[in-house]
């Protein structure tokens, strides 16, 4: 499954923010839609269009198997998770709504939720999770309120990796009649997601992440059984379709997909799904497998090698590949600054876009160094990144 490392010969630990390098394949479907395609998909009746639309088509198609959904139009594609999170959010929200979300949150879900309440529009709780980040289900049944909603939760976590248990979450829901969001930036491509299976109405996911493709890409899916109307579009304009009327398709996906797409990112997207889902041998299961062999691998040496070492990612909990640590006295931003300078080993320190989460780790407001592991990673390189911090702990920053 590995592959060489590029950039310079850099080790990349920083995937979780988004992944590099990408599969070979990824690039060549890149370079091929600009040199060969070209067109806008569904907008002229000539063979470049054709052919766009069916990239995207295809695209469509592996998404919405890659999550269980039947219909490849209930697949919207934007730019990425935070958009397809703020048109779940702000489309389906209505005056007055009672919204419940938890305390593992990303700024994507947190920020837009805080807007509306700031507006008045919805009254927002928070569901409190353990120290390990998984939320508390007693407490979410007693935040429950005839006026709850919606809820919104964070399917894996970008600081620690953990993993909600979102058939559980769901079961809450459902009895409830409460509409479920859940954000998959950074479980898909990781975590097996059945829509159906795990309850979920409505899922935001990155395609530049654990999907592999070029950033700028990402969407939101909506299950079958959900009612897409109850959505209200946050852009309108230009679909190809309706042209003659003033108003909006009411059919998916041209309902929320105004403009021209990133036909070229998505058929990157595609060749990524296409590399993890036919090319890595096992599959999702042997991603999973991968990565959490190089956490273990991590943890075990860290704890035993590096003075000072603190982790904050549970050993013993299903992961995405991310290691949250400090290395005690020292500042997360120069550990990861003289990662990068002197070693050449790209992670990310601070607070990752998700304030919310450290509070819960305890880890606000200096926040963590970060190591989040593709399957291009080897264990070669965490021996290498585990020198290094030894050496770092033996310098005064």
């Amino acid at each position: 499954m590995n592959e060489p490392r590029t950039a310079d010969n850099c080790i990349y630990f920083d995937n979780a923010a988004t992944s590099f390098p990408k599969p070979p394949a990824v690039t060549e479907a890149v370079v091929d839609y600009m040199t060969r395609v070209g067109g806008n998909p569904g907008r002229s009746g000539h063979p470049l269009s054709v052919r766009a639309g069916e990239i995207v088509f295809s695209a469509r198609e592996a998404v919405a198997s890659l999550f269980g959904v039947s219909h490849p139009m209930h697949v919207i594609f934007c730019s990425n998770a935070t958009e397809a999170l703020n048109l779940a959010i702000l489309g389906i929200t209505r005056e007055g709504d009672h919204v419940i979300t938890t305390g593992m949150e990303h700024n994507s879900t947190f920020r837009p939720l805080t807007e509306l309440e700031r507006r008045g529009r919805i009254t927002l709780s928070m569901v409190p999770c353990s120290r390990a980040g998984i939320i508390d289900r007693v407490a979410l049944e007693k935040t429950i309120t005839g006026e709850t909603r919606l809820m919104v939760v964070n399917h894996a976590s970008n600081v620690n990796g953990t993993v909600q248990p979102l058939r559980e979450i769901s079961a809450i829901c459902r009895k409830k009649n409460i509409i479920l969001i859940a954000d998959c930036a950074q479980s898909a491509g990781v975590v097996d997601i059945d829509m159906g299976d795990d309850g979920i109405d409505l899922l935001a996911f990155s395609g530049h992440k654990g999907l592999y493709g070029p950033t700028g890409t990402g969407g939101l899916v909506i299950s079958d059984g959900f009612d897409a109307s109850m959505l209200v579009p946050l852009k309108y304009g230009g679909t190809g379709s309706y042209s003659e009327k003033p108003i909006q398709p009411p059919f998916l996906p041209d309902r929320f997909e105004s403009g021209t797409l990133n036909a070229a990112g998505i058929s990157g997207m595609l060749a990524g799904i296409e590399h993890i889902r036919n090319t890595v041998p096992g599959g999702l299961k042997e991603v999973r497998e991968h990565k959490k062999a190089l956490v273990a691998h991590f943890l075990e040496e860290a704890s035993k090698r590096v003075p000072g070492f603190i982790s904050y990612t549970p050993a013993d909990l299903l992961n995405t590949g991310v290691v949250s640590f400090n290395i005690r006295p020292n500042a997360p931003s120069s550990i990861a600054g003289i990662l990068a300078d002197t070693y050449g080993i790209m992670c990310r320190a601070g607070l990752h876009c998700a304030p919310l989460a450290h509070q819960t780790l305890g880890t606000f407001p200096r926040g963590t160094v970060r190591f989040s592991f593709s399957i291009f990673n080897t264990v070669d390189e965490i021996d290498t990144a585990l020198d290094a911090l030894e050496e770092i702990t033996r310098r005064e920053i």
